[in-house]
C-alpha cells in the first residue's frame, strides 16, 4: 500500500531525506546522465514541502512544491518530479501531479503554478492542466520547456 507524506524541510527524518535524495540523484544524475548539483538551497526554505510517496519503508514518487517568491516571483512551482523507476508502469507520476497541484492550491491558492519540465514530458503535464509558455530552452543539457497551470477562479463571497 503506498501512502503519501508532504512535509517541511525540518520535519524530514534524516533517513526520509537521504532516501529523497538518493532518489533524486539516481534518476536526474544517473539515469538521465546529467551532472547538476541537485542541493540548491531550495529544500531547506521555510516554505518548501516536500511531498513523497512511501511503499512499505521505499520512497517511489517525491515532488518538491515552492511557495510564490521562493523559485518565481509570481508563481508557486512544482520540481524535482521524479517517480521509481520500477513504479512507472503503475502511472503513479500521474497521482503524483495529482496530489501536487492539490496540496500547493490548497497551501497557497492566489498563485498559478510555474514548471520548468522536460519537452518529452510536455504532453504529460498539458494532461494536467499546465499550458506550456515558452519556446525549449537546455537547461543541464536537456531541453525544457516553461508551463504554467493557472488556478480554479474562486467565486467572489456574497
Amino acid at each position: 500500500m503506498i501512502t503519501w507524506h508532504c512535509q517541511p524541510f525540518k520535519q524530514l527524518s534524516v533517513e526520509t531525506l537521504y532516501d529523497i535524495i538518493k532518489l533524486r540523484c539516481d534518476v536526474f544524475v544517473v539515469e538521465q546522465n546529467c551532472v547538476f548539483s541537485d542541493l540548491d538551497d531550495l529544500d531547506k526554505l521555510s516554505n518548501t514541502q516536500h511531498l513523497y510517496a512511501l511503499e512499505g519503508q521505499n520512497i517511489v514518487a517525491y515532488a518538491r512544491l515552492l511557495a510564490q517568491g521562493d523559485s518565481y516571483t509570481d508563481h508557486t512551482s512544482i520540481g524535482r518530479v521524479v517517480v521509481a523507476p520500477s513504479h512507472r508502469k503503475a502511472k503513479l507520476g500521474h497521482i503524483l501531479m495529482h496530489h501536487a497541484t492539490a496540496d500547493i492550491e490548497k497551501r497557497w491558492p492566489s498563485w498559478p503554478i510555474k514548471i520548468g519540465a522536460q519537452s518529452h514530458l510536455e504532453g504529460f503535464y498539458q494532461s494536467h492542466g499546465f499550458i506550456t509558455a515558452s519556446e525549449p530552452y537546455m537547461e543541464d543539457g536537456i531541453e525544457h520547456y516553461t508551463m504554467i497551470k493557472s488556478l480554479p477562479v474562486q467565486d467572489p463571497p456574497l
